[in-house]
């Protein structure tokens, strides 16, 4: 969650002559690197909510940090590098302190180094047969992977890395075909004109095809590595410095905080996804509502991205263990224009989608509501909220609780028996929104309590005594439901006001951060880029902080994400939960917690479709946790067929329907007569919705409140 602050008021508690650095303007890009090691030391020295003591401690989780986002596969630097680098392990809190590049310069050299004897080394292998039939083995889990100790150690890593890509490559050009395949038989069932090309490759072709395609894109990885400057990694280096103080505190050089900046408004072009970095691969993070990436529903949060192709007539680009702003450069581009992503799911099947390229629309982040018709012949309303917006520069913008207001507004003459508000996904926003929806159920009290780094608590309260909507609430909410989300469930539930229903927990990010303009501190008019950090954390009334822990609903419902360690709690940097004392409040208690309860354990037992859930998320995260793999053709196919087996044992699971029957706003109803795009991504949201059994469940116990 971020916040507007000028840092006026913050800055009136610090000596001003403490964080003004007279530097003189640098002269090269070095001088400039030194300069902003300094100042980000001071800046976090200052400014963050829990400053960490600078010291040789410190220094070792820098050190590991940095290893884990530059070489987390340990696929370039040798055991020798390690020992040499491992001499610098306790100095990094000195380096920081003194602008010392040593360090930050030894490695990337090294790297660079190590990346042309890679090409080389690859470029030989490439040039020779390469024998799929070895009994060999590659490892996946890094945690186990050794430093190659010598040339010919890291040849045969890259080696065994080429055969892995070669086999994976067969495997999607083999999914290619039987798709092919299925398509042709569909059509020619129901005796429609065949227009679909089929060609089937004989095993042979199919490698050399693949082989070709690996070298071309090894080749081309590391052309693109050696033109890119070096200053890009500093940034890296800087956020080992930084994420290591908690993982929401960030150094953003000026190109990245443009990119931020271009992120945060939606005005965009592009496919609408976040892209994220986890040990040296990209996977695509949350899904623009009514984006590209989200319309297609081939694309999901989670996906590993493999390779992209930013035009049709161009190469697709591998993008393993490229860095997420390089990947989001290749994804955007001029509006209408096409994007292919090639994908591994999570199920480890590949994937190719092919996008259109479109301004994100802001609108596809605001509130919306539809009318449930359920089978007791009773209407609910659904109002789905995808983050707290609020434009901040414009008195007149949108924000959150005047959509929600309006959509209120919309569904209480439909005569609703109940409202459930869907914050699923919805990494939070704007603080003082919850505040405002909050308003909008219930009448004035305190809503959350704010403590900043001196130990002062300042609690937020709605003082309004209008309520638009005082019948059966239920909030919905799942793992990556975060920051004001947690608040705002946080909140009713601790009134007694709605029932939160979804994942065992959410998310359990309990901080606020703000942007601080490096530059303001020092005498010179350069960009020295930006540092997000955090200066706050949050408090439920009760004085429980939401940090790790998050909010743990009310009725329990596992989901794809409940296995899988996604959550605050799993970061090692991650701040720690604690608690304060209670704000006065008063509860209201609308509800029975323990009487809506009854009787969802046995439905959920009952329930094969969640059973299938839970089965299908089990052997993805075992798939996850997978630490090697065999690179003998067979034993891989074999392999490829098991896990083909295991998803066809799943398959139900997409033509699953919950019976729920949806209604359109009148309005809503108007416009889809002449928005064609509007009409498309409601139509894709209504299947969506009919597919979703947790939303079903939700009108289950909403049903059952008075």
């Amino acid at each position: 969650m971020f916040k507007n602050l000028k840092l006026n008021t913050l800055l009136l508690f610090i000596p001003l002559t403490s964080l003004v650095f007279c530097f003189n303007s640098p002269q090269n890009d070095d001088e400039k690197m030194s300069t902003i090691m300094v100042s980000v030391k001071n800046t976090l020295s200052y400014l963050h909510y829990s400053p960490k003591t600078i010291n040789d401690a410190y220094s070792k989780d820098v050190y590991k940090h940095y290893f884990e986002m530059v070489d987390s596969s340990k696929r370039y630097f040798l055991q020798s590098d390690m020992d040499e680098f491992a001499k610098h392990e306790t100095k990094l809190d000195d380096y920081l302190n003194q602008g010392d590049l040593t360090f930050y310069k030894l490695t990337v050299d090294r790297l660079y180094q190590r990346v042309d004897q890679i090409d080389k080394i690859t470029q030989d292998i490439l040039s020779k047969p390469i024998n799929l039939n070895e009994d060999e083995t590659l490892i996946l889990e890094p945690k186990i992977k050794k430093n190659a100790k010598n040339q010919a150690e890291l040849s045969q890593e890259w080696k065994k890395y080429i055969k892995y890509n070669i086999l994976q490559e067969m495997e999607s050009l083999t999914a290619k075909e039987e798709l092919q395949k299925e398509k042709k038989d569909s059509v020619q069932k129901f005796n429609l004109k065949d227009t679909i090309k089929l060609e089937i490759l004989t095993p042979e072709a199919k490698r050399i095809k693949a082989t070709a395609e690996v070298k071309d894109l090894v080749t081309d990885t590391f052309r693109r590595f050696k033109k890119r400057n070096k200053m890009d990694w500093f940034t890296v280096y800087m956020n080992a410095y930084t994420e290591v103080f908690d993982p929401h505190t960030n150094y953003y050089s000026p190109k990245n905080k443009e990119d931020f900046d271009t992120q945060f408004t939606g005005k965009v072009i592009g496919i609408g996804a976040i892209i994220q970095e986890k040990r040296g691969y990209l996977y695509l993070g949350a899904l623009t509502i009514g984006a590209p990436a989200w319309k297609s529903k081939q694309l999901s949060e989670g996906d590993k991205i493999l390779k992209v192709r930013s035009k049709p007539n161009l190469d697709a680009v591998n993008v393993v263990g490229m860095l997420s702003d390089e990947a989001v450069r290749l994804i955007r581009g001029e509006k209408g224009t096409k994007v292919t992503l090639t994908v591994e799911k999570k199920d480890k099947s590949i994937k190719e989608v092919t996008m259109i390229r479109e301004e994100v629309a802001i609108e596809d982040t605001f509130a919306r509501s539809i009318i449930i018709n359920s089978a007791d012949g009773k209407k609910y309303g659904l109002i789905n909220l995808p983050s707290f917006n609020a434009d901040f520069e414009n008195a007149k913008g949108r924000n959150a609780s005047d959509d929600i207001k309006n959509e209120l507004l919309k569904l209480k003459p439909q005569n609703v028996d109940g409202i459930i508000l869907d914050l699923r996904n919805n990494g939070g926003g704007s603080l003082t929104e919850v505040g405002d929806i909050m308003g909008l159920f219930m009448n004035a009290g305190p809503y959350v309590q704010v403590k900043d780094g001196n130990g002062k608590v300042q609690t937020l309260k709605n003082k309004t005594n209008a309520p638009l909507w005082t019948g059966p609430l239920i909030i919905m909410q799942n793992e990556l439901s975060a920051s004001a989300s947690e608040i705002l469930a946080g909140a009713m539930q601790d009134y007694g006001r709605a029932v939160t229903i979804g994942s065992p927990q959410s998310f359990g990010k309990g901080t606020v951060q703000t942007f601080v303009d490096l530059n303001r501190f020092l005498n010179t008019n350069d960009d020295f880029g930006s540092l997000k950090l955090t200066i706050q954390k949050f408090y439920r009334i009760t004085g429980e902080s939401t940090q790790r822990k998050g909010i743990e609903s009310d009725i329990k419902m596992k989901d794809f994400y409940t296995y899988a360690e996604i959550g605050e709690r799993y970061d090692d940097y991650a701040l720690a939960w604690d608690k304060i004392p209670a704000a006065p409040y008063q509860a209201v208690n609308y509800f029975s917690v323990q009487a809506l309860q009854k009787g969802i354990e046995a439905r959920l037992q009952n329930n094969k479709n969640y059973q299938l859930i839970q089965e299908s998320a089990q052997w993805k995260e075992k798939l996850d946790k997978e630490e090697t793999i065999s690179l003998e053709q067979s034993k891989f196919n074999a392999v490829m067929q098991a896990r083909k087996a295991q998803i066809k044992k799943f398959k139900g699971l997409d033509k699953f329907n919950n019976g729920l029957k949806f209604t359109l706003n009148p309005d809503e109803a108007i416009r889809e007569k002449t928005d064609e795009p509007f009409t498309k991504k409601t139509e894709n949201w209504t299947k969506n919705l009919q597919r979703d059994l947790y939303l079903q469940e939700a009108v289950n116990v909403v049903a059952q409140m008075k």
